[in-house]
């Protein structure tokens, strides 16, 4: 029995969760959710609590899964998701470029323009060297944290880069001289 699937989850006061089918839509004071949960799979509610059950042994694999993609909707409509990155380097820097984009300083020719996705909000720094992305949908906070990382990895021998705070990088050492 899946550890994870079995545990019941706390709907707070002031979200609303409609189940049809294999959708569960979650309604809260930020915004409103739908997921899909896999088949096989059924949420029941009971007494302000969230049930995941399952029909047979079957569909064990996708028991916790489930239940966790209907948990992150309902603590993302209740307190959103955030998701934090440093940019390292000389010259790096990100900015602002009116409500939906984000113009990247990444040492190359040129600037790179990042369309947010909707439901993404993104706060930079005065600094200009650490971002905070969040919104409801933890898959897209994630997502949009991911891609913006990829335009410039951290590398392993500057130490430059985009990185997640906190993230910990093994630093390699370089060529050694000829003798």
């Amino acid at each position: 029995m899946s550890r994870i699937g079995k545990k019941p989850i706390a709907v707070p006061a002031g979200v609303q969760v409609t189940i049809q089918g294999s959708a569960v839509a979650v309604k809260g004071p930020k915004g409103q959710l739908e997921t899909r949960i896999p088949q096989g799979i059924s949420m029941q509610q009971q007494d302000g609590h969230l049930v995941a059950a399952r029909q047979d042994d079957s569909q064990a694999a996708l028991h916790g899964l489930a239940r966790a993609l209907v948990n992150n909707a309902v603590e993302g409509v209740t307190k959103g998701w955030t998701r934090e990155l440093e940019i390292v380097g000389i010259g790096y820097r990100a900015e602002m470029k009116g409500k939906g984009t984000v113009v990247f300083t990444l040492g190359f020719s040129h600037p790179i323009e990042y369309p947010l996705p909707s439901g993404i909000e993104v706060a930079v720094d005065p600094k200009q060297t650490r971002l905070t992305i969040s919104g409801i949908d933890r898959q897209k906070v994630g997502q949009v944290a991911a891609e913006m990382r990829s335009l410039r990895p951290p590398d392993p021998y500057k130490n430059k880069g985009v990185r997640y705070v906190g993230e910990k990088l093994k630093k390699k050492v370089g060529k050694t001289g000829a003798k």
